[in-house]
């Protein structure tokens, strides 16, 4: 029996067995907290300073080793360096040494707690992962204040790293032929991380709180992708069953990376287009080497996170005009701006709501602030001269909105017109379907825009009333809730009603269970991670349309989800028991409440 069983987020799938190799830990847990004396007040804060200009000096050294082929690893290091140069952080801890006379390790880690208390009550969990590069960047400085700044000792042989969490700054100099996996105490999945290990392909996990405390530089640990956990020290029977998993998953991976340029189309004749849900540019090459036919949904914010200042448009469009080009002729949509106030305070002013999740953000968020609003839309129209660009509104809730934010393009079309800017004038226009109230009128906004995408993780949260990220209520967390499958049928007959195209993105969209039932509804494409697209064109190459709406049917006479789900587990697995042991699904919550 294994010494210890850790539990974490699995974001990238995969079986690695090795030993354990810590890049760094928590600097954090053991910091040194004292009050200084009135006359060292001073003396402090140089302290301070000097380690924020040794932290800034690694970082930035770290930054010019970046190859050009990985620009958004850079990128990536430089805005850790601009948060370093913003003056509010060091002003925090700056005030704590003065005010109070704390030492400078702890008046930093005040200043942080500060932050994480503003930044950790947002219901948005792509934001809440953000925090975690400025933890990074805290830890540089406490690591050069406390003198625990070495430089990473040569790796010798694969290893499995083990870290507190990891950033490009961190892995710019390892080497990643000898990397076997990685597991981090944090990250979510969309943390660096989880985007660096599925665009090498090897197994990972974040998430893993009691890591550091249970895991030995030098113990053999076992990084199980496909169940989210981490074996610490195997006994011999749980060695023999990994090495038979991991043979097994080598085996079909290799089997659905061949397979994964064939067209998604089932067997009957039925064809379905397999698009990818992506954030940086470096990963585009995972895109197309695992079969995607293009991006359903690029989410434009990282560009505005992390930053003391908002991006011009020539930055904006260069960015996106490279993503255009490469993808070129396959399709990119371009969703604009889904952040809040709360996230822009530096160039707003802070914004109080009790909700941001449920307050200013997003479409919303952009029509308050035309001008930074343009900004973006004149840079995706011009990327749009540069290859197949469609663009796309996010949280639309009813048709003043959706009209305002096409008047608005218009208004930039014509600018760019005048000036005799390229940009192609018949760029698709389309809207993110994830508020209960753009389903309920699905067939009126349908007949003002071009393309619908079923955003399915707010449209579950917001049909259910839960956060999903909250323990207490995870459970409810069920795409496949009667309400939620009636939900997506509608929005998907409002748009073929009026002729235009329907795509579903979200975590459903990854899933071996859902997929069928979706296809069902026939719907003509879907949006997913780049890492799960080989075996979901598997999965519909496998399928028959005739079996998929027999299911359908079947799940929309069930009354709870608790039937729908029994039912379409046991459907699904007779079908696909190969690909069903690879897979984690959304139906292993418990299944409460409905």
């Amino acid at each position: 029996m294994a010494r210890t069983i850790l539990s974490g987020i699995p974001v990238s799938t995969g079986i690695a067995i090795g030993k354990a190799f810590f890049v760094n830990r928590n600097s954090l847990a053991h910091l040194p907290r004292q009050t200084v004396a009135d006359e060292s007040v001073d003396e402090e804060n140089a302290r301070l300073a000097l380690a924020f200009a040794q932290a800034e000096q690694e970082l930035a050294a770290a930054a010019e080793k970046v190859p050009a082929e990985l620009k958004e690893h850079r990128l990536i290091i430089e805005s850790h360096l601009m948060m370093l140069k913003d003056p509010k952080l060091r002003s925090a801890a700056g005030k704590y040494i003065t005010d109070m006379r704390l030492n400078a390790e702890w008046a930093l880690e005040k200043a942080l707690a500060d932050l994480e208390k503003t930044f950790g009550a947002l219901d948005d969990l792509y934001i809440r992962e953000r925090m975690q590069d400025v933890r990074f960047v805290v830890g540089k400085v406490q690591s050069r204040l406390t003198g625990q700044d070495k430089d990473l000792r040569a790796i010798q042989g694969r290893v499995i790293i083990m870290a507190h969490d990891l950033t490009p700054a961190d892995t710019v100099e390892l080497d990643v032929n000898k990397i076997l996996g990685f597991a981090t105490v944090q990250g979510g999945k969309t943390s660096h991380t989880g985007i660096m290990a599925r665009t090498l392909g090897i197994p990972a996990m974040v998430g893993v709180p009691d890591l550091e405390s249970h895991v030995l530089e030098g113990d053999f640990v076992i990084i199980d992708g496909l169940a989210g956990k981490v074996v610490v020290d195997p006994d011999e029977d749980e060695l023999t069953s990994y090495n038979e998993l991991a043979a097994q998953f080598q085996d079909y991976s290799r089997r659905i990376i061949r397979e994964c340029q064939l067209p998604a189309e089932t067997i009957d004749g039925y064809r379905v287009q397999v698009l990818a849900n992506i954030e940086l540019l470096e990963e585009v090459a995972a895109v197309l080497d695992r079969g995607g036919e293009g991006i359903g949904l690029y989410r434009t914010e990282y560009s505005y996170l992390n930053r003391t200042d908002l991006p011009c448009e020539d930055e904006l469009a260069e960015k996106y005009a490279d993503l255009a080009s490469i993808m070129s002729p396959r399709r990119v949509i371009f969703r604009t701006l889904d952040l809040g106030a709360d996230k822009f305070i530096q160039s707003f002013g802070s914004l109080e709501e009790a909700n941001p999740s449920m307050g200013l953000r997003a479409i919303r968020f952009c029509l308050r602030h035309p001008d930074l609003f343009r900004t973006q839309l004149r840079a995706i129209c011009r990327a749009s001269a540069y290859g197949n660009a469609s663009i796309m509104f996010p949280m639309i809730s009813g048709l003043k909105e959706l009209r305002r934010a096409k008047a608005l393009l218009r208004d930039v079309q014509d600018e760019l017109k005048r000036e005799k800017v390229s940009f192609n004038e018949d760029m698709p226009v389309g809207i993110m379907v994830e508020l209960p109230s753009a389903v309920m009128i699905a067939e009126f906004l349908a007949e003002e825009c071009d393309f619908f995408s079923i955003g399915t993780n707010d449209l579950i949260q917001y049909s259910m009333g839960i956060d999903r990220t909250n323990r207490h209520v995870s459970y409810l967390y069920q795409p496949l809730h009667p309400s939620v499958l009636r939900a997506i049928k509608h929005i998907i007959d409002a748009a073929h009603q009026a002729g235009i195209e329907v795509s579903l993105c979200g975590e459903v969209a990854s899933d071996p269970f859902c997929v069928p039932i979706i296809m069902g509804m026939q719907v003509d494409s879907i949006s997913l991670t780049p890492q799960a697209i080989p075996g979901i064109k598997r999965v519909i190459r496998q399928a028959r349309m005739s079996d998929c709406r027999e299911l359908l049917r079947e799940v929309l006479a069930c009354r709870t989800v608790g039937r729908v789900n029994r039912l379409v587990k046991d459907t699904i697995f007779k079908q696909f028991p190969e690909e069903l042991t690879f897979f984690a699904s959304l139906l292993d919550n418990e299944e409460h409440g409905g």
